[in-house]
């Protein structure tokens, strides 16, 4: 079964209520089915000079809030919230509440966490990833438990909540739609046996956005982790969406000179950057192409793109309407 393409927007920018709101209706209007914010906190400094990563202007909890407010048909939600910055409780019921008063439009991303550079900035203890999944395991467990109404107890190595029913309960009686996303085994692995939504990215055990992370995530790489997703998700396989982050975007006359220096920037042949899965050039037919070889090859149906392409990836959006 092939299932229907959505389109999610990544946003970090916006420092006013202007530009925050425009990015909103623009992505409502272009057709984007979601808007994601950001768990990160860190504005400009060493540590956005360091990771490679962006600084992010708005805190993700009320920027969503506000972003459903403005909306009538655009779901939000974070891509993702990192489980050591939050505690589980206090995390569900801010999600159950805003799905509640979104009415129903939410989905409810979590991660491991990976910028170690950023959890020293907040002097927050970064264990090792097998422990960080562990603790994303259990997360995923309070948060249906707290969503499911009947009175709570988890116990686990990093959970003990107990002795209270969660309030209120999701529009969905099995809550929102939970997305997990890495790229590594252990965490897709994980990702296939509990998400809704798996999030397919690169390997970023370095804590470093580069040429190395990006060119470890190509075609055959992504195959992989789809075997890894597999693997985890035994004979629900077929019920989980797969999303892919289009990072890399050039649409129209101009994508064939980004394509250029986009593979020039990572020490590649323009051919073969072309063909990266989270690279999408050319005009708007042929970017329309790739998502369907995409959705072949990988089962990627779930594409999320960065604000910065916000109006340049629409003519796509429209163009791939019930294909």
């Amino acid at each position: 079964m092939k299932r229907p393409f959505r389109f999610g927007l990544q946003a970090f920018e916006g420092s006013s209520a202007g530009e925050w709101f425009d990015t909103v209706r623009r992505a409502e209007d272009l057709g984007y089915d979601a808007l994601f914010s950001s768990d990160h906190y860190f504005g400009p400094g060493a540590i956005s000079d360091a990771t490679g990563h962006r600084p992010v202007d708005m805190a993700p909890l009320t920027s969503i809030a506000m972003a459903a407010a403005r909306t009538t048909t655009l779901r939000v939600g974070c891509r993702v919230f990192c489980c050591d910055f939050h505690h589980p409780v206090v995390l569900a019921k801010e999600m159950a509440t805003l799905d509640v008063l979104s009415e129903g439009r939410l989905i409810v991303g979590l991660g491991a966490g990976w910028v170690r550079d950023e959890y020293d900035g907040l002097g927050v203890a970064m264990e090792r990833p097998s422990v960080r999944i562990a603790k994303l395991a259990e997360y995923v467990d309070v948060m249906r438990a707290h969503w499911s109404g009947a009175e709570l107890d988890v116990h686990g190595s990093f959970v003990d909540v107990s002795g209270f029913a969660g309030l209120p309960k999701p529009v969905s009686p099995s809550g929102p739609p939970i997305m997990i996303g890495g790229g590594a085994p252990k965490i897709l692995g994980l990702a296939g046996r509990l998400a809704d939504i798996v999030s397919l990215n690169f390997n970023n055990a370095s804590g470093r956005l580069g040429s190395s992370s990006v060119m470890s995530s190509g075609a055959a790489e992504t195959e992989e982790k789809i075997s890894w997703i597999r693997d985890g998700a035994g004979e629900r396989f077929d019920q989980i969406e797969i999303e892919i982050g289009a990072y890399f975007v050039g649409v129209g006359e101009g994508a064939a000179a980004q394509l250029d220096a986009m593979a020039a920037r990572f020490g590649v042949a323009a051919d073969e950057f072309a063909s990266h899965p989270h690279a999408f050039f050319g005009s708007v037919e042929q970017v329309c192409e790739l998502l369907l070889e995409r959705r072949e090859r990988f089962g990627v149906s779930y594409v999320t793109v960065a604000q910065r392409h916000l109006d340049e990836f629409g003519p796509v959006i429209a163009a791939m309407a019930g294909r």
